[in-house]
């Protein structure tokens, strides 16, 4: 951090202004306490060292720090009123906008530091004094997102992410300028047209309560009658092949076609969520999609919120399965909720049971104990856990256990099953391991394991882990009063120095 480089020696202060703009600046926290040496990096210990040499060191620090320069010229800007505060953000997005460089992988997070200054400047310092500015100024900030996203490599979502926030804060802005609402509707549906990388996939939710009905109604009209605008018939020689799909040769035209109606279906759900317009919403998905056990269980809870129980029983059983026959919980959940509204609360239970035997899930166990009268759900939950014990591999069942939690049966199945552990599954054997700390014979064969998968099978990138479990069970020795049918930790070592000893990748590492 820049502020690092500030001298440890302070004297005397009469303005305080600056160093509260080095402790809001995004850099350490510098809220000492009132203990703190007179050396320490805080808010009144810069206060002493004066306005004018606060100044010099500002001027210092900032000379070859672009961010730190934009900063300081935008608190000079606040000073002479927040319209020449907005004027300075005005200029550097139009800068941003100019520009046409790559950015490298490398510079991506200076590119991030400094779009989100210009975000935080308009939410911060201009919405509050001059929220119409703030409006105008923010749409300016998220019609950068195309040409940013042509220009850099996104690859960690850091620039995306600045996106979703600043359409975050457009809400609240918007609300407090109170815009026309058909006018800011032209606004939003210009913008759904310029979503190529998402950043407006949200937009319309976000935004619901600034557009209220009449901005919503006058939308949703543009949108249908973009939907119903024919498309250009292209010659067949001159249609353009971007891709292969299964089907054959993906053409843009047809790209740009279902874009178009994507585009239109995802706007009118949203359209219709924000006006309680259940039919509405249902309208946009035909009878295929909502066969997808997804799609009609968001169908079957909207209409479940409505009070239309019946008809949300129709749509949760239109669904099937996937290929794979896999059904997503939130299809078995919802379900079970409708099967409750209807009164038919033991083919809920009991659907919840069956549920839980035949994916093991934890959410559905819950929910099942929790409509049990006192005392029941105490029989059933060991019901439930010899079910596991007995029915699935150790490792989902050490998954299970893990989540419920009972580390008293999670031990037991590993004491009782040792010889199924395989130590490649160490995605569940460590944390199993790490949780069985007051059973730490049965953490120690999750460890063991573990240290002799790598070592077998050579796997020399997992050596340091190896190594930190092997210290790990050595901590554990003097925890273990009886070793039972198992080696004593002395044994195990001299068996893995016996077998492995030439290992000397993983042995080094005690050096």
């Amino acid at each position: 951090m820049i502020l690092n480089r500030l001298p440890a020696g302070v004297r005397k202060c009469s303005n305080p202004g600056w160093a509260h703009w080095l402790a809001s600046a995004g850099w350490p926290d510098f809220n000492g306490s009132a203990m703190a040496s007179k050396k320490t990096l805080n808010v009144s210990n810069l206060q002493t060292l004066g306005a004018e040499r606060l100044a010099e060191l500002l001027m210092e620090i900032s000379r070859n720090d672009s961010v730190a320069k934009r900063r300081l010229r935008y608190e000079l800007a606040s000073v002479q009123g927040t319209g020449e505060l907005a004027r300075e953000v005005r200029k550097r997005l139009s800068t941003i906008d100019r520009s046409r460089s790559f950015v490298e992988w490398h510079k991506i997070g200076n590119l991030i530091s400094d779009l989100d200054t210009q975000r935080r400047v308009i939410v911060e310092r201009i919405a509050p004094e001059a929220p119409d500015e703030a409006l105008d100024l923010m749409w300016r900030f998220l019609c950068l997102a195309d040409s940013i996203f042509e220009r850099c490599d996104d690859s960690n979502g850091g620039v995306i992410d600045v996106f979703h926030q600043a359409c975050e804060d457009l809400g609240p802005i918007a609300e407090a300028a109170g815009p026309d609402p058909v006018s800011f509707a032209d606004q939003v549906y210009e913008a759904l047209l310029n979503n190529g990388y998402g950043q407006y996939d949200d937009l319309i939710q976000l935004l619901a309560t600034a557009l209220a009905n009449p901005g919503l109604e006058h939308l949703k009209q543009r949108l249908v009658s973009l939907s119903e605008e024919p498309f250009p018939d292209v010659e067949e020689d001159e249609r353009q092949v971007i891709g292969w799909g299964l089907n054959g040769p993906v053409y843009e035209d047809s790209r740009r076609e279902q874009h178009r109606l994507n585009l239109v279906s995802m706007a009118l759900s949203q359209i219709a969520d924000a006006q309680g317009d259940v039919d509405a919403y249902i309208a946009q998905f035909g009878d295929k999609a909502r066969s997808s056990p997804a799609v009609a269980a968001d169908i079957a809870g909207r209409l479940l919120d409505a009070g239309r129980a019946e008809e949300a029983w129709e749509a949760i059983n239109a669904a099937g399965s996937d290929r794979r026959g896999y059904i997503p919980y939130e299809w078995e959940e919802k379900r079970a909720e409708i099967l409750d509204a209807l009164g038919r609360n033991p083919e809920a239970q009991a659907f919840r049971w069956a549920c839980f035997e035949h994916s093991l899930s934890d959410a559905h166990l819950r929910a099942y104990l929790k409509r049990l009268p006192d005392f029941d759900d105490i029989e059933a939950e060991e019901r439930a856990l010899e079910h596991v014990s007995r029915v699935a591999t150790l490792y989902q069942a050490l998954h299970f256990l893990l989540r419920w939690p009972s580390l008293e049966k999670m031990a037991h199945l590993v004491l009782s099953r040792a010889e199924e552990i395989d130590g490649n599954h160490y995605e569940v054997l460590t944390p199993a391991a790490d949780a069985l700390t007051e059973f730490p014979l049965a953490a120690t064969l999750l460890r063991r394991s573990m240290i002799e998968f790598a070592l077998d099978n050579a796997r020399a990138k997992r050596y340091p882990h190896a190594a930190r479990h092997l210290l790990e069970c050595e901590s554990l020795v003097g925890l273990i009063d009886d070793f039972q049918r198992f080696e004593t930790h002395e044994a195990f070592l001299e068996r893995l120095k016996a077998d492995h000893g030439r290992k000397t990748g993983f042995w080094n590492l005690f050096d």
